[in-house]
């Protein structure tokens, strides 16, 4: 049995997970199975699945992308136990948090451009450009060589990266003024109370990056489980790859049962449903955490539906 979602002694809860899609499209089956696992490990949990819209990309959003998935969740059954949050809405919060940062020395001003870093390796350990008439600064977030992070994924197991070395200073404030997702994440996940962060594997190598960031900030770090990604036939995934289709609306009974048969779970629970709220019922209480695969799904195993 699950055990009660109680809250801790300050009030908070002992699980509260979510899901934040970017508004680049209509939900594809990737993010269906972020969002069924997700919520599935809080309700397993007995806790809080909230929603949030990361659109902090204006130039790759797509007109009324995030509306249409928030009914395509509701379609599926998956509501929001609490307020939505728009990240676009959120500027002075992360201004807020940005200044935290120059103020003590963690975060400066980088004037490099990304084919000035391309030329260094990629990786930023140094700025080789200074101060250039007509160019605005990008803010980074200073990462020291030997910045080992170490945390236990629930899904993938033990992870350890040198941030220092393999990805350098995290940059926070893009140069054109856009909020880089890095700080966004770490910010908005604190402000919401959220204990536990449940998403796509694509997302593993950003761990490490935002636990620095969490403790640059004096911010707890949640629980992290990365769930398998759903890849297509040559291996990339979906958000990369034209078999991006977005699931049925209209017939949303198929793509839960691929979805629930993607996590690795028991495929007789929802083969006799006929109903969402009926599937959503049979898999909270037959969910088994330790059944997730680490690896990645191919689509064409999934017999996934799309729209038309």
């Amino acid at each position: 049995m699950p055990t009660p979602n109680m809250p801790t002694p300050d009030g908070s809860p002992a699980y509260r997970g979510r899901f934040a899609p970017s508004p680049t499209g209509p939900l594809h089956f990737g993010s269906l199975l972020a969002a069924f696992g997700s919520w599935l490990l809080a309700r397993h949990a007995n806790g809080e699945w909230w929603v949030r819209v990361e659109d902090l990309d204006p130039p790759r959003e797509q007109a009324g992308a995030a509306d249409r998935q928030l009914r395509t969740l509701e379609v599926f059954g998956l509501h929001s136990d609490g307020p939505i949050v728009r990240q676009s809405a959120r500027d002075t919060v992360y201004q807020d948090a940005l200044d935290r940062l120059l103020a003590n020395g963690h975060a400066f001003e980088c004037w490099c451009s990304r084919s000035e870093v391309a030329a260094i390796g990629g990786i930023h350990h140094a700025c080789v450009a200074g101060p250039q008439g007509g160019r605005v600064p990008a803010i980074r977030l200073r990462i020291p060589r030997g910045s080992d992070v170490a945390f236990d994924d629930a899904i993938q197991g033990r992870i350890v990266q040198d941030v220092g070395a393999e990805v350098g200073d995290i940059v926070l404030r893009r140069a054109d003024g856009l909020w880089a997702y890095q700080l966004a994440v770490v910010v908005d996940d604190a402000a919401q109370g959220i204990t536990d962060v449940a998403r796509g594997a694509d997302l593993l190598d950003s761990t490490p990056r935002q636990i620095l960031l969490q403790r640059a900030l004096g911010l707890p770090t949640p629980r992290y489980a990365h769930l398998p990604l759903v890849v297509d036939a040559e291996g990339r995934k979906l958000s990369k790859s034209h078999a991006a289709m977005p699931v049925d609306d209209a017939n949303p009974l198929p793509a839960l049962r691929a979805a629930w048969r993607a996590l690795g779970q028991d495929t007789r629970v929802l083969g006799h449903v006929d109903h969402v709220p009926g599937a959503l019922t049979a898999a909270s209480a037959a969910f088994d955490p330790g059944a997730i695969p680490a690896r990645s799904i191919a689509l064409h195993n999934t017999g996934v539906a799309f729209a038309t």
